[in-house]
């Protein structure tokens, strides 16, 4: 069964990723894409910084938010935000690499909770995110043209 769930996990990264043009356009990697969890890359660029000289925090937001969508999509069964909140600990500055970690807290009938660890290469924590999930029963995450 383990098997099965990672290759439905696999074929949601590849079919969701396909059509995210925003976690593409700011550059995001899928390192990993488990039932449940997910974890994405995106290194800061000049065009991402505030007035000061640090990663705006909307964009350190995106980055967990699209690890949280790839998290909660992984069952292949249509997932969306119903909300989220976030915590911004420390900035982010022009090329750090930041890592977004989110795993499945709670799932249980239609609703989920999802925590999101976002980290700079050395490590440090930039920011937790909590992201809560509602599941429209009976409808694919992506399709099979989507998946490939």
């Amino acid at each position: 069964m383990a098997d099965a769930e990672q290759r439905t996990a696999d074929r949601v990264r590849v079919g969701l990723f396909e059509n995210d043009r925003a976690s593409k356009m700011l550059g995001m990697r899928i390192l990993s894409v488990t039932p449940g969890s997910a974890t994405l890359t995106m290194t800061i660029r000049d065009d991402m910084l505030n007035g000061h000289d640090t990663c705006h925090g909307g964009l350190i937001t995106t980055l967990a938010d699209s690890a949280f969508a790839f998290a909660c999509n992984s069952y292949d069964e249509l997932t969306v935000a119903s909300g989220f909140s976030v915590d911004l600990l420390a900035p982010g500055r022009l090329n750090d690499v930041l890592t977004a970690r989110c795993i499945e807290v709670s799932k249980g009938g239609r609703t989920g909770v999802y925590d999101a660890e976002i980290t700079n290469q050395r490590g440090e924590r930039i920011a937790m995110f909590r992201g809560r999930s509602y599941t429209m029963k009976g409808k694919p995450a992506v399709s099979a043209k989507d998946a490939g």
